[in-house]
């Protein structure tokens, strides 16, 4: 009896894990890719001032608050200007302070809530926002402290202070279409995103609508731009 229920348990196993290391065979073989190496230097920041001036870097430092919506699970309403941002899922609220930790705050059902609920809800929330912001704003971001440029083939490989490296494929005018992910994070390096329907706000910073990753794709919406 025994042996007959390891027997089902094992092909059990097998029939949800087999197809699925096969998958991912399939995918690593197919699309994994070292990181390129690239010229740093005024080219790099050329093409990277080009992304720049398609997507109207002056009216995105010009915005004073950003709101959007993550895969519609997630509501966000960033102030530049205070360096706050507001962070809603479910039932909870988390008010982060981008520059003093210590003055963090959560809140479940409007009730403002302390100790270790507190702690676990604005961890989350910090990791919602560097994750979910990224595929918003981050094409603003090339020329952040720590930031590295270089040039592939006429298209822009910027890597990060964190190591995480992404090579943005633009369009003639600079427009980013997509990029390629070398991070931790990934288990498949070189794996592509599209940067797509792309909207622009009441300010005129333009921001994206929609990423598509094989099958898979990232909704933003709710997008405004205020002052």
């Amino acid at each position: 009896m025994k042996k007959k229920v390891y027997k089902i348990v094992f092909g059990v196993i097998i029939f949800f894990t087999l197809p699925s290391l096969l998958l991912f065979g399939f995918l690593y073989f197919k699309y994994n890719e070292p990181l390129p190496s690239g010229s740093k230097g005024t080219e790099a920041d050329n093409l990277a001032t080009k992304m720049l001036i398609a997507i109207n870097y002056e009216a995105y430092v010009a915005t004073d608050i950003f709101e959007w919506t993550f895969k519609n699970r997630r509501h966000y309403k960033w102030d530049k200007y205070k360096n706050e941002c507001k962070v809603y899922w479910k039932q909870y609220k988390v008010s982060l302070n981008l520059i003093d930790n210590d003055l963090h705050q959560a809140y479940v059902h409007s009730f403002k809530v302390d100790g270790e609920l507190a702690e676990e809800l604005i961890e989350k929330a910090v990791k919602h926002y560097k994750n979910d912001s990224f595929w918003v704003f981050a094409p603003y971001r090339v020329f952040d402290q720590g930031v590295k440029r270089e040039l592939v083939n006429n298209n822009l490989l910027v890597t990060y202070a964190n190591g995480h490296s992404y090579l943005w494929q633009l369009a003639e005018d600079g427009m980013p279409k997509s990029f390629k992910m070398w991070t931790n994070e990934l288990p498949i390096n070189g794996l592509e995103t599209s940067w797509k329907d792309w909207t622009t706000t009441e300010t005129g910073a333009k921001l994206p609508t929609f990423h598509k990753l094989f099958l898979f794709g990232m909704e933003i919406t709710d997008i405004k731009g205020m002052n």
